[in-house]
């Protein structure tokens, strides 16, 4: 379980590092707007712990969650605030925020959060994906283009779901393989992502997918 951690008090954010270094895995901290976008961008994060207040010219943590919920909206979000009015809370649950805990917070508690969080299934909460002229049927494992049906492999459905569900992430082709493949050992040596990229663009058009100097691919929604 991969958590970005955006704070820019280093004593909070080395504080909760640390304890889910021990409670759960792979902890990864921020401090600013800048640098927190690129990160949710280019990495494979399950969740964010996001601090409202940030000491930044380009953006606070409200704007993050906004910008994260307009790009990648399956990333879960929990916020970390000093303030405790109810129109606060409200605007941020309505920026995109799934759960939120005010200063000073029990790290027992926020563990607990985080895990309520995961449990829900947020990759799959649509029965359907639409993407240009292109209809993914989550349920019927069916995939229509231009109100044609596309034959997919398992593979390619999942492939292909796993891109939508991530719209306007780069996304490495180590992630790729672990989310989509799980066996990343089998393919870790081999073009099998690049082979089965090719095969959507294939079918579903050589726009479908973008390349990012041979490294990520992405999709634009």
């Amino acid at each position: 379980m991969k958590v970005l951690i955006i704070e820019d008090n280093d004593i909070l954010r080395k504080n909760i590092a640390k304890y889910l270094e021990v409670k759960w895995h792979e902890p990864d901290g921020h401090e600013t707007f800048e640098w927190s976008t690129y990160k949710i961008m280019t990495g494979s994060y399950d969740i964010v712990i996001l601090d409202l207040w940030l000491w930044s010219r380009d953006g606070d943590g409200l704007d993050i969650c906004k910008e994260v919920r307009a790009k990648w909206n399956n990333i879960p979000i929990l916020i970390l605030t000093a303030r405790n009015l109810m129109p606060q809370k409200i605007e941020w649950l309505e920026s995109g925020a799934d759960d939120y805990m005010t200063k000073p917070f029990d790290y027992g508690e926020l563990l607990a959060r985080l895990k309520v969080m995961v449990r829900r299934d947020h990759s799959l909460k649509w029965d359907e994906l639409n993407i240009w002229d292109i209809c993914i049927k989550l349920d019927e494992v069916e995939v229509t283009q231009w109100w044609k049906e596309v034959s997919l492999s398992k593979l390619e459905f999942n492939l292909l779901v796993f891109f939508a569900q991530n719209l306007w992430r780069a996304l490495s082709k180590e992630e790729i393989q672990e989310k989509v493949w799980w066996e990343i050992d089998m393919f870790k040596e081999s073009r099998a992502v690049d082979i089965y990229v090719w095969y959507l663009r294939k079918k579903l058009g050589k726009d479908l997918v973008k390349t990012i100097r041979w490294v990520w691919y992405i999709m634009e929604g």
